[in-house]
């Protein structure tokens, strides 16, 4: 057996005998002991998850698949050390390591520790000052004090100083400085437990952007490539447009690499040549796959992609798929830099067929889009479209001959039980994100905005204005815990008041596993005879609590609400339907795997579902991606 002794034990109080006994074959480098659990005792001023993530002992994963770490004496006696140096380099010198206790289970074969950290009083920043930076305008250098991470009160935490540091760096180089310097200096305080930060900064010379270079593209035209960069010789040098345009030139998807970097940066001239570096990437993809989810069952997908097709970075492809819920093919075609290099336009055909629990939708079509993007996080969108739509309702529902003036009221022919017709309309839409990461954002907000119009000075069947907002926030409570909220909400106003001027694949439902997830896909909104019908008003709120359980394993609380009114501009919050429930999520490259619970507060009376009452009050939703 293995004894702990040395150093770590004198540091331990009088009478208190800590000692670590192992079997010979735990104390083998990469032995057989699986750590079962590690926990800490006295960890309040860091956030736990990190001083996990620092140690090379970890704990093994919960899940029979899940990773297993296993006891390891030379990497355990380091990781006392680590915890030590974690804990200087947030700013308490003094926490220590007092003692720790190794739970070796019957079977010899799993261990539970527990290590406790008495950490001491912080040395703290009494003030953060700023000098040489009178080049940078006042509010810009205001921005800059609010945003630092490091701020007088704060433990001298030496991650926080270095990411401020980088920031001050880039304000200045934002500013026409790309050769700025800035030290990072530390004056006693009044006490051995505070400091005072200055950034002092050496500036250098105002410059500007100078002559480009391009190397590196083969297929791809120099042409194509500058007419996406957001600065040219003679503009004021700014970093964050580099950045930016770095970024925009990944987007276009025709490159598996791009660099832009100053040439010479040693010799700091006034006029700053540039030279963009790129690697193209194949330009057509093929993408086939296979899922299932609990509402659309199996799901098969295909795609083919050309990013610069015809050359010059235009792109087209074509998407099919078939499920229970949808089937059909779309086809799509985008030309880049239309009149400026803000501006693109697409071109969308589709043939697509949707099946809800009230109707079946049969839709052919056309769309032209004018997009137009300032920045990578906003973006405005026109759109014409043109669709033949054919809609139909169920056999039960036709047959029934007390549903006659239901049919009729709807717009439906009440012998075929279809509508038919075509609606030709314009649209405008709006995006802005802040979100830190589209497939599974943990900070910031998105807020989208749709308006559309048809008939009126266009012909067609229809004749309907639409207008919907959806609005996303996401905060971040803690290292592991988010707070994601949505609210939707959407209104439609039919000309004449007349059902029939709005086609049935415009009405809005809730239900299924983005929305109330106490229910199906499409079983909420207004009944005729149990079965939904949509409606022409909406509104609906989701709240998630989104935690991490164990490594890449999530686990979610949620409560969703809303519902859907038969008329226009009809929201009554003291008629809405709740769900709550619990989920799951496992992190992959292409977003989380997701599985959801969903508990009816107030189930809906008489609901039908393919001509069954509805009495289960549950759902269960399998799906990819985060509900929003």
């Amino acid at each position: 057996m293995w004894f702990y002794a040395g150093r770590m034990c004198r540091r331990l109080p009088t009478g208190l005998v800590i000692a670590l006994c192992l079997t010979a074959a735990a104390c083998r480098e990469g032995g057989s002991v699986q750590v079962k659990k590690l926990e800490f005792s006295g960890v309040q001023a860091v956030e736990e998850s990190r001083l996990r993530g620092a140690l090379a002992t970890r704990q093994s994963s919960r899940l029979p698949w899940g990773r297993k770490y296993y006891f390891d004496r030379g990497r355990f006696d380091a990781d006392l050390k680590r915890i030590e140096a974690f804990y200087a380099d947030r700013g308490y010198p003094d926490a220590r390591v007092t003692g720790f206790d190794v739970q070796l289970n019957d079977a010899q074969d799993e261990v539970a520790i527990t290590v406790s950290v008495a950490e001491g009083d912080p040395v703290r920043v009494t003030a953060v000052d700023f000098t040489g930076f009178e080049d940078v305008p006042a509010d810009r250098l205001n921005s800059l004090k609010t945003r630092l991470p490091i701020k007088a009160g704060q433990p001298r935490d030496r991650a926080l100083i270095v990411t401020s540091h980088e920031m001050a760096v880039n304000e200045l180089r934002d500013n026409g400085h790309p050769y700025a310097r800035v030290a990072s200096n530390e004056r006693p305080g009044s006490t051995a437990k505070e400091v005072a930060l200055t950034f002092a900064a050496a500036p250098g010379p105002l410059a500007y952007f100078g002559p480009i270079e391009i190397s590196g593209n083969a297929s791809v035209s120099d042409r194509v490539i500058l007419r996406k960069l957001n600065f040219k010789p003679g503009d004021l040098y700014r970093r964050s447009v580099v950045q930016n345009t770095q970024r925009q030139l990944y987007q276009m998807e025709l490159f598996q690499f791009v660099n832009i970097e100053t040439v010479n940066p040693e010799q700091e001239t006034s006029q700053v040549p540039t030279r963009v570096t790129v690697a193209e990437g194949k330009h057509q993809r093929v993408n086939f796959g296979v899922g299932y989810g609990t509402e659309e069952h199996g799901r098969v997908d295909g795609e083919y992609h050309h990013v610069n097709f015809l050359g010059g970075a235009r792109s087209a492809g074509i998407h099919a798929r078939y499920s229970s819920l949808d089937r059909g093919v779309r086809v799509d075609f985008n030309q880049p830099y239309v009149l400026s290099p803000h501006f693109s336009a697409g071109v969308e055909g589709q043939k697509w067929l949707t099946f809800t629990p009230a109707y079946n939708s049969d839709i052919l079509g056309a769309k032209v889009s004018l997009v137009h993007r300032e920045t990578p996080r906003t973006s405005w969108t026109v759109s014409f479209a043109t669709e033949e739509s054919s809609s139909s309702i169920s056999e039960e529902a036709l047959s029934d001959p007390t549903l006659r003036d239901d049919l009729i009221a709807l717009g439906l022919d009440p012998t075929t039980g279809r509508q038919e017709g075509v609606s030709n309309g314009i649209s405008l839409d709006f995006q802005h994100s802040t979100a830190d990461n589209l497939l599974n954002a943990r900070r910031g907000y998105q807020l989208a905005i749709h308006a559309e119009s048809a008939g009126r000075l266009l012909p067609g069947s229809y004749n309907y204005y639409a207008l919907s907002w959806d609005a996303r926030h996401y905060l971040p409570l803690r290292e592991s815990l988010v707070f994601a909220n949505r609210v939707q909400v959407g209104n439609i106003d039919q000309a004449g008041d007349d059902p029939a001027n709005v086609p049935f694949s415009k009405k809005f439902f809730l239900g299924g596993a983005s929305s109330v997830r106490g229910w199906g896909r499409y079983e909420i909104s207004p009944l005729s005879s149990g079965v939904p019908i949509g409606g022409n008003s909406m509104f609906a709120f989701s709240s998630e609590l989104r935690a991490i359980l164990r490594g890449n394993l999530g686990g979610v609380l949620f409560l969703d609400g809303g519902n859907v009114w038969e008329s226009g501009w009809t929201v009554q919050l003291d008629d809405l339907r709740y769900a709550a429930g619990v989920g799951l999520r496992y992190i992959t490259p292409v977003g989380p795997v997701r599985f959801d619970f969903g508990w009816q507060l107030n189930p809906i009376p008489d609901l039908l579902i393919d001509g069954e009452p509805q009495s289960r009050a549950w759902r269960m939703h399998f799906s990819i991606g985060q509900a929003f």
